[in-house]
């Protein structure tokens, strides 16, 4: 296939571009990238408040609010600090700043999966509440946010994929192999599909179809972490390393083995918790 059947990346990274006359201000206008993280929030509060109307999770709308307000403190705080910690230490370290020029993008999964974790037992904590059983809620909402933020990629023309020739290779313009006509993987998508549908219709299967979280609360958020962990990993062949690699293999497939591990542990921990003669008393 010759270079010039495919396609050539032309979206625009904002829905609202600022004038010029306002000068090269933040973030220089509403982007994609911040719409997909509002909108992924927006659906969280959505499937939150109809597990409360199916009589599956004690949190009204005021709870869900309080609850929410952890969480994207947890995400945004952690998934930038992921960055700049796990793909930009040497940049972070000539210029720490960085982790708060948000507007010029980066941010890390692992990194967020990390905030999300530590808001989550801030909030057991204050509350007086088992994190477990919050954590299983918090996992089985976090994937539409997952999946709008790898179409934000796509939209952005970041993070694409390795080169290839298949017809529905795209050219992107930001890649430094453009102007030789050489195509790439459309990898944002094949994570959106990967990281955030399926991963979505997995946890929700296991949500309703399964009493997992009422026999063994925490093993929803085990399984949602190793099923993340496998199709990161899965994901991260088609896509081109932004980083150094580590022992071979990219950065995000060497930080998904610890999310697996998370992930068996915490499967461990559930039973062991829920099948101890005390708690079943």
């Amino acid at each position: 296939m010759i270079a010039s059947t495919y396609w050539v990346h032309d979206l625009s990274p904002f829905l609202w571009e600022f004038p010029a006359s306002w000068g090269e201000w933040g973030p220089g206008g509403i982007r994609w990238y911040g719409i997909s993280y509002l909108l992924g929030f927006f659906l969280a509060f959505l499937l939150l408040r109809k597990y409360h109307d199916e009589k599956r999770s004690p949190y009204d709308s005021e709870q869900i609010m309080n609850l929410m307000t952890f969480q994207v403190l947890g995400v945004l705080v952690g998934g930038r600090i992921g960055y700049a910690l796990l793909y930009q230490w040497e940049s972070f370290l000539r210029d720490p700043l960085i982790i708060l020029r948000v507007w010029e993008g980066g941010m890390a999964s692992h990194g967020g999966f990390v905030g999300v974790a530590v808001a989550t037992l801030f909030y057991a904590k204050k509350s007086k509440q088992e994190i477990f059983p919050i954590g299983d809620l918090i996992v089985s909402v976090v994937s539409p946010g997952l999946f709008l933020g790898r179409i934000a990629n796509f939209i952005n023309g970041e993070l694409w994929g390795k080169i290839t020739t298949v017809e529905w290779g795209v050219l992107f313009p930001k890649a430094p192999d453009f102007a030789l006509g050489v195509a790439r993987h459309p990898s944002q998508l094949y994570a959106a599909a990967l990281e955030g549908l399926l991963t979505f219709a997995f946890v929700q299967w296991r949500f309703w179809k399964s009493d997992v979280t009422k026999k063994y609360p925490g093993r929803l958020s085990g399984e949602f972490l190793i099923f993340y962990g496998l199709a990161r990993i899965a994901n991260e062949c088609f896509r081109e390393p932004d980083a150094s690699l580590i022992m071979g293999i990219s950065r995000g497939q060497f930080y998904s083995i610890f999310l697996i591990l998370a992930g068996l542990l915490l499967i461990k921990a559930a039973h062991r918790i829920n099948s101890h003669p005390i708690k079943n008393k």
